[in-house]
């Protein structure tokens, strides 16, 4: 009896990983950096300021599973050496409240527009992290492409930023077109819903 509870108890754990690991096992595939656009002329003091997180897509989104997610906001300052503190303020979950604080920095890359994560030794587990504004008109939406290596598996996503928390039915679908561009389903791609609570700290 004992032993076929534990061979039961086995045969769910691998269930339980086998699934855990086909959710990022079948990720799609990262473009190159190459292969995404870059905003021309990129004017890194206009782009600093708080932006909304309005829309988002990524090889790990799922909407299937995720739905909506809560509007977060996200805020450049530009530095002396032209890279940027960047912080990210979200809402806790219901259950903590409050607010939480996500800071970085991103360092200027090869080009204007393009960044890497600065004291990337601090997170051990990632091999690479870039970022790239591919469009913005600075005072009402933003594109941004992120790509990281974790833990040897390649994810990226796109952020659509808006200066205001709700954008044109137009630019959403522009986001959603350039999202499949790069292979993204719709699955993949979700919006935010709007909060006032902590995003404009």
């Amino acid at each position: 009896m004992g032993l076929r509870v534990l061979c039961l108890g086995l045969v769910l754990l691998g269930v339980l990983q086998s699934q855990a690991q086909d959710s990022t096992q079948n990720l799609i595939p990262a473009p190159s950096l190459a292969s995404v656009p870059l905003q021309p002329g990129f004017r890194a003091d206009q782009f600093q300021g708080r932006w909304y997180v309005v829309g988002l897509a990524g090889n790990a989104v799922q909407k299937e599973k995720e739905g909506h997610f809560t509007m977060y906001s996200t805020i450049y300052e530009l530095q002396e050496n032209n890279s940027y503190n960047v912080t990210s303020i979200l809402v806790r979950n219901q259950k903590d409240q409050g607010c939480r604080y996500w800071i970085r920095t991103f360092v200027p890359s090869s080009s204007a527009g393009q960044f890497t994560l600065g004291n990337i030794h601090r997170y051990p587990q990632v091999l690479s992290y870039n970022v790239k504004v591919t469009s913005t008109d600075y005072n009402q939406f933003a594109m941004v492409f992120f790509r990281k290596t974790f833990e040897n598996k390649q994810y990226f996503k796109i952020t659509l930023y808006g200066r205001t928390k709700e954008l044109s039915p137009e630019l959403k679908e522009r986001f959603v077109r350039f999202a499949k561009s790069l292979g993204l389903k719709d699955d993949n791609i979700i919006f935010s819903v709007p909060t006032d609570q902590c995003i404009d700290n």
